[in-house]
């Protein structure tokens, strides 16, 4: 029987998740996870893609991102995949499918649900004990959220802009969030 084909909604926030197949970790340091940001960009240029929030842990990453059209977010994940991929068998001698299955993603309503993804998303560290506070943890777009750190990856939602007026009162606004 064939798969169904996911559902993508174009200009509409997307809650994406990729595990590692057999919950093994797909990043293994570092360099891994600069690698993957690094393709993660450029496929978000390519293909069209906002990514707004993201965190990447050791056996999966999550990413908040809002496609220009249908076809967006696939390619840029094969895209991704692609690359990222060989890398890692490469470097550390694996063999094999690194994913657990097809990405997950699902449609954020945006006005309701999309400030409490980014807070999901951000504070994922802390709830497993990677780090005290969300914007310690290097792997995902909290520093970016509350100010610490430009990211080049993250393109900011409309709703985060409506946290304030300057930078300085949107960064309190959701470090408060956070909180």
């Amino acid at each position: 029987m064939a798969r169904l084909p996911r559902l993508v909604v174009a200009q509409q926030p997307h809650h994406i998740l990729q595990q590692g197949n057999n919950r093994q970790p797909i990043f293994c340091d570092s360099d891994d996870f600069a690698a993957f940001l690094g393709w993660l960009r450029d496929g978000a240029r390519q293909f069209k893609v906002a990514v707004h929030a993201y965190v990447l842990m050791s056996n999966h990453f999550h990413l908040l991102a809002t496609p220009a059209d249908e076809e967006g977010l696939g390619r840029m994940l094969q895209w991704v995949g692609r690359h990222y991929v060989p890398y890692f068998h490469r470097k550390h001698g694996h063999v094999g499918t690194l994913w657990q299955g097809r990405f997950k993603a699902s449609v954020i309503e945006a006005p309701r649900y999309l400030l409490t993804c980014y807070r999901y998303l951000d504070t994922n560290p802390v709830r497993v004990g990677l780090a005290t506070s969300a914007a310690q943890y290097p792997w995902s777009s909290c520093a970016h959220h509350v100010g610490s750190r430009i990211d080049p990856l993250i393109t900011d939602h409309p709703l985060y802009w409506s946290l304030g007026n300057t930078p300085f009162e949107r960064e309190a606004q959701y470090t408060d969030l956070l909180a």
